[in-house]
């Protein structure tokens, strides 16, 4: 069914990020009509993810302003462009961050999710079809940002940008999964490859290192160490599959030889999800020397301060060292979320 707003402009509340490092406005925009193979979709629920914190710091080398922050989210589509066929207005959708085009060498590959087509119009803020924004204010043009900008009462996406998902799922809920679920599921399950009987130790029981405990519990892992500073997170954590807990600061020696002596040479598999370089180091440090043994690490940080994005590189101490980007559940390759 078609709504009233088709093919027009709609004016709407966003949160807009003038400046990094400075308070977001929240203010009338434009949001233009999609364009042919793109979605506008109205967004009810988002959350705030740390790479949104990133950009907007100025710390992110590829971030641009003015934009619209915002890539964690879940909404009703309101209108499609030409030759859209996978989705309909109506249709309950999560916006997906890392698109997939289905048809470039990267999506073809089997191997990344990291799309080569998509890419090169979202990481620059902009739309695919003519390199143009679908937001402004007062006539002036503001950026995309990660192809999503959900913190916007609406927005328009490209067509592979969108999961359909369960009408019946609470919309509330299912936006982690746009983000940071996705990212932990997808590092255990299709990046690591994690076996059943496996020692793991996930860094960080936020949303991303619950979500790593989640997919760990489903492979079968044997042992699943929790670390964190924050002693409250514990006992929710028990419930996504963590069977023992280290705080560091109840400890003298260094949190990976703690890791080691408690698994009698350390983990097989170890999951940063906070994106400090320090514990970056430990969670590297508390994998033994044995080939197929990685480190991952699942945050954004810091420039230079060890690397960034995808990075597949011999461990100094024989095991692998992955980003994988937030190599997420992959959304238009088998039962999408929530369906």
């Amino acid at each position: 069914m078609a709504s009233s707003t088709q093919g027009q402009v709609i004016t709407c509340k966003a949160a807009v990020a003038y400046e990094a490092n400075k308070p977001l406005v929240v203010e009338d925009v434009q949001v233009a009509p999609p364009q042919a193979g793109e979605v506008r979709i109205k967004i009810l629920s988002t959350a705030l993810c740390h790479t949104d914190y990133y950009t907007w710091s100025g710390k992110d080398p590829e971030g641009l302003f003015p934009c619209i922050l915002g890539h964690e989210a879940a909404g009703i589509v309101e209108s499609v462009g030409e030759g859209v066929t996978d989705v309909q207005p109506g249709d309950h959708v999560i916006p997906c961050y890392q698109a997939e085009c289905k048809n470039c060498k990267m999506c073809n590959s089997g191997k990344t999710n990291l799309c080569g087509k998509v890419r090169g119009a979202t990481g620059v803020g902009v739309m695919m079809s003519d390199r143009k924004s679908r937001f402004s204010v007062n006539g002036k043009p503001i950026y995309h940002f990660m192809g999503t900008s959900t913190f916007s009462q609406y927005t328009v996406v490209h067509d592979v940008s969108v999961a359909k998902i369960n009408p019946q799922a609470p919309l509330d809920k299912v936006c982690l999964l746009g983000c940071g679920v996705s990212t932990g599921l997808g590092a255990v399950w299709n990046t690591a490859k994690v076996e059943a009987g496996s020692v793991v130790a996930v860094f960080g029981l936020g949303t991303v290192g619950l979500a790593v405990a989640e997919g760990a519990k489903s492979a079968g892992a044997s042992r699943i160490i929790g670390i964190d500073i924050d002693a409250k997170k514990f006992d929710v954590a028990k419930n996504f599959g963590v069977t023992e807990f280290v705080n560091p600061k109840d400890h003298d020696k260094p949190i990976q030889q703690v890791l080691v002596d408690l698994t009698d040479g350390g983990v097989d598999y170890s999951f940063e999800c906070i994106g400090n370089v320090s514990i970056m180091r430990a969670a590297l440090e508390c994998c033994p020397c044995l080939e197929g043994n990685s480190f991952w690490w699942l945050q954004e940080s810091e420039p230079g301060s060890m690397a960034r994005r995808e990075v597949h590189e011999q461990g100094n101490q024989g095991g692998r060292v992955h980003h994988p980007q937030h190599e997420p559940y992959r959304y238009q390759q088998g039962v999408r979320p929530a369906a």
